[in-house]
């Protein structure tokens, strides 16, 4: 077979010498299981999402439900299409040169492992500096942050997200099939030439960099809510703040969990390609990363207002101690979470507030 020469099939020399093999019938199951319980998951989440954004559409929670719904929509739809692919090679003996002699199928899945990598990332990190605004400069947040704004935030990640999976096609750089032969990404094996390396380092730099941003908006907004908490005597207002914040610590942790091993194997081998890590290597840290899809939504499902209100009775009544107050998760409307964030934040708010009585007792 002549194919070999032809540029369509230029992944194709890694099926030569495969030193990494994987079971046929447990990987098919796995990868069913994993499919059906990512679409249910994100599904359960998409319609809990929806929900409450129909609830809050007029209130600044509006914002971080849109962006969260993103999220769970692009989990969806990764594990959609990944799932469907990977299925579809497993069942197909991978024997890729039977179908897929023009590179299509491989360049179709690179392309959407790629976005499908990025883009959860992208909006989580998103998703966290939304949050430090809401809570920092809630009158900014409350007058800039509408909805129209967010919807072009998503486009935009999303676009930004595209155009990282495209730039090897638009490169003239095929994706490769992997030792395992079961999915398709940048080169990573005998990565010699530069812009190899530079797919792999741009790819891992944007993640890690994702998570760092995730990771220090979410300590500014936690730092800044303790500090509200303890300056004001007023608890009204901050259960939606708590509760989107303890939501977006979770979504942090799952991808920092989940996403570092596949993130810095690949920045390891862009780095330094003699000592990359084994096929098998690679295999589990790109399984590690698919749990972040099946993840993403429980945090939703799980980490509610109601649901912890009763694992807080739960855990009270095991423990028999009074850990936080009740009144923390009482409801009440995210525009008395703002005046309060706003005066607790103005020094002229709190001199009106001051000498309120004063004009009072006047009168």
């Amino acid at each position: 077979m002549n194919s070999s020469k032809s540029p369509g099939l230029a992944g194709f020399g890694i099926l030569k010498n495969t030193t990494c093999h994987t079971e046929k019938k447990i990987s098919v199951f796995f990868s069913i299981i994993f499919m059906t319980v990512g679409i249910l998951s994100n599904s359960l989440a998409i319609a809990i999402l929806m929900k409450a954004y129909q609830r809050f559409r007029q209130k600044s929670k509006a914002s971080f439900l849109l962006l969260a719904s993103g999220l769970v929509v692009t989990d969806l739809f990764g594990h959609l299409i990944n799932g469907a692919i990977a299925v579809f090679v497993y069942a197909s003996d991978k024997d890729w040169i039977r179908f897929n002699q023009s590179n299509i199928l491989c360049s179709v899945f690179g392309i959407c492992m790629v976005f499908f990598g990025l883009c959860p990332l992208f909006l989580g990190s998103v998703m966290a500096v939304e949050r430090c605004i809401g809570v920092t400069k809630p009158i900014f947040h409350s007058t800039k942050m509408t909805s129209k704004h967010v919807k072009m935030m998503l486009t935009m990640v999303c676009l930004f997200a595209v155009l990282i999976a495209l730039l090897p096609i638009l490169r003239f750089r095929a994706y490769q099939i992997q030792a395992s032969r079961t999915w398709c990404f940048y080169k990573t094996e005998h990565v010699k030439d530069w812009e190899d390396r530079f797919y792999l380092l741009l790819f891992s730099c944007l993640g890690l960099l994702a998570l760092a941003i995730s990771f220090w908006c979410n300590a500014v907004t936690g730092i800044t809510l303790l500090r509200v908490k303890f300056k004001s005597q007023q608890r009204q207002g901050r259960s939606h703040h708590f509760e989107m914040i303890i939501q977006l610590l979770a979504i942090m942790f799952v991808s920092c969990i989940c996403w570092s091993p596949f993130l810095v194997t690949m920045a390891r081998i862009g780095i330094n390609e003699s000592r990359s890590k084994t096929c098998e290597t690679i295999l589990f840290a790109l399984r590690m990363a698919t749990w972040n899809q099946i993840l993403d939504p429980w945090v939703y499902i799980l980490l509610r207002k109601a649901v912890l209100k009763n694992l807080y009775k739960i855990t009270r009544g095991c423990c028999g101690v009074h850990i936080i107050n009740l009144h923390m998760w009482e409801l009440s409307s995210i525009k008395n979470s703002l005046k309060v964030a706003a005066i607790s934040e103005s020094p002229v708010s709190s001199k009106q507030i001051n000498l309120q009585p004063l004009s009072s007792t006047g009168q």
